[in-house]
């Protein structure tokens, strides 16, 4: 069945939110003590089909439609509102609830009307416990004001209409799944695709009313074994698109899997790696999850402020934090790169800012933060990287990270300047990162200020000439402003890693765009291992037995 949605965006959805939220705000700032001086309504409606299918039959068939309401509401001030944050509190404030489907006004009205009077007892509830705690707590070291004044904004850009052919995909991952059955190696081979439409309805007390949506389209190959001491395995292979028509042919995706597969296989018999320092190149892939990682979320603007942050760069700006060679800018407005669809693009946040561009670093020195409408001290303005996941609180989150680079050469000269810096160092050998599954990074002054990545695929580079050797078990691991330090070069193409991103607003999506990096020194330990063998039985063959 083709699932062909209507045009994806309902006029009269937006007029009720306007008036009902007109409403709801006069009479709260006639009756209501204290009195609401914001209310904004936020409505996110996503239309979803997924399948999965593992070596040559369909796992799973999934298909729906959501809307969820998000009422934010201010009391106080500016100044200081029901959103400050108290040290320590991470609580959400609100929480978001499904609103019905239908365009039908008097059910829409009513659940805007049960959650408006829900958010604002909340908020006032709220308010006074932060007074309190303004009266008997030291003074913050940032008192900038809780909330910015914006430019309101009215826009209708629509996203097109949600397309997703259920029954012609369902036959394709079916035959494509398959193809693992030529691998013995994978115990669990998979390829799901899925299809997505987000449609955003924004209104606010300030007048913005804003309609706009987008697409997205993903596969996501993946060959999980286990090699023989237990150590547990995984490849991964990944395309993302706008919509289901940008999304690869089956040549190419059967290639995927095989090279997934293949990959697997080398890695059941390569060594087990051993602690290292040393040097290293990381995939243009790679050096993106690195930055997102390590630099990415210490720039988001609400961690400047928030006294449990460790704030690496809160006192940095104007100084150097990254080889003078470096630039790093945050570009949500970017669709593609180098033909590529981006994951990270928007057009207007979601506190009903447009999307811009922003450049963080500029030839090594720290500009700017991200900022969403929570100011901090020095930067009273959001430029657009308010953002969150239906149902939490909006913070400041990345967007498309763009590593832009002075000092660039071809990665065949890039690996010969890792030779000649195993040679300086006189290590046995460097390391080349080439796939990566993700990281994760620790802010909190409370905890230690570290990051991990999480490499799939690594090589060891060896000077005298030996081939490189596939080898296992290696997490990347560090500090972030040791690491930025030990960097010395890039190459002049670079790579796409989209995916998405968790943190205290939930899941957003995110690209990041780099060349490949050159780095002096990095650090690898050695990864966690199961006690589990491989399977004792043989896998069955096609007729039933073992093979």
């Amino acid at each position: 069945m083709l699932l062909v949605a209507g045009p994806g965006f309902s006029d009269s959805l937006l007029e009720n939110l306007r008036q009902e939220l007109e409403r709801n705000f006069r009479v709260l700032k006639e009756k209501a003590d204290p009195a609401p001086y914001f209310l904004s309504y936020a409505v996110t409606d996503e239309e979803a089909a997924a399948l999965t299918a593992s070596f040559g039959a369909l796992t799973s068939d999934n298909q729906g439609r959501s809307r969820t309401l998000d009422v934010s509401i201010r009391v106080g001030s500016p100044k200081l509102d029901n959103y400050h944050r108290v040290r320590g509190d991470r609580a959400h404030f609100t929480q978001g609830s499904p609103i019905v489907l239908d365009d039908n006004p008097r059910a829409i009205r009513r659940r805007l009307w049960l959650d408006t009077d829900r958010a604002y007892r909340l908020a006032a509830e709220r308010l006074i416990k932060i007074r309190t705690n303004s009266q008997v707590k030291v003074a913050e070291a940032d008192n900038s004001d809780d909330f910015s004044a914006e430019k309101p904004l009215t826009a209708s850009e629509p996203a097109p209409a949600f397309l997703f052919d259920q029954e012609q995909w369902a036959r394709r991952v079916r035959r494509l799944s398959g193809e693992f059955n030529r691998h013995p190696a994978v115990l669990v081979g998979s390829i799901t695709v899925m299809g997505r439409k987000e449609t955003k309805y924004f209104v606010s007390s300030e007048g913005t009313q804003l309609l706009h949506g987008r697409g997205f389209a993903r596969v996501m190959i993946v060959a999980s074994g286990r090699a023989d001491d237990g150590m547990e395995l995984l490849t991964t292979e990944s395309f993302e698109a706008v919509s289901q028509d940008g999304l690869p042919k089956d040549e190419i995706l059967a290639a995927a899997i095989a090279k997934a597969a293949k990959e697997l296989t080398a890695l059941r018999s390569a060594p087990v790696v051993e602690p290292f320092v040393g040097p290293a190149i990381l995939s243009g892939r790679a050096a993106g999850v690195f930055f997102h990682e390590i630099f990415g979320h210490r720039v988001e603007g609400h961690r400047q402020k928030d006294e449990t942050e460790g704030q690496t760069f809160t006192k940095s700006v104007g100084g150097k934090v990254l080889p003078e060679f470096l630039s790093v800018v945050f570009d949500p407005t970017r669709k593609k790169t180098g033909g590529v669809d981006l994951n990270g693009w928007y057009q207007y946040d979601d506190e009903g800012a447009a999307a811009r561009p922003v450049t963080v670093v500029e030839q090594g020195i720290l500009k700017t933060f991200l900022m969403s409408r929570s100011p901090i001290a020095g930067f009273p303005q959001s430029n657009g990287h308010g953002r969150r996941q239906p149902g939490l609180e909006v913070v400041s989150r990345q967007s498309n990270l763009l590593v832009e680079s002075a000092k660039k050469v071809p990665d065949a000269q890039l690996r010969q300047l890792l030779i000649g810096e195993i040679k300086r160092q006189n290590k046995p050998y460097g390391m080349y990162f080439d796939q990566v599954t993700g990281g994760y990074t620790t802010t909190q002054r409370a905890g230690v200020q570290a990051f991990k990545v999480i490499p799939l695929v690594v090589y060891r580079v060896y000077a005298d000439g030996r081939p490189d050797e596939l080898v296992r078990g290696a997490d990347m691991v560090g500090t972030p402003l040791a690491s930025f330090a030990k960097i010395l070069a890039t190459s002049d193409r670079a790579d796409v890693f989209n995916g998405y991103c968790g943190a205290e607003s939930g899941n957003v999506p995110v690209s990041a765009v780099s060349p490949a990096l050159l780095v002096s020194e990095i650090e690898i330990e050695k990864k966690q291992k199961s006690q589990d063998r491989p399977p004792l039985l043989p896998p069955p063959s096609a007729a039933g037995g073992g093979i």
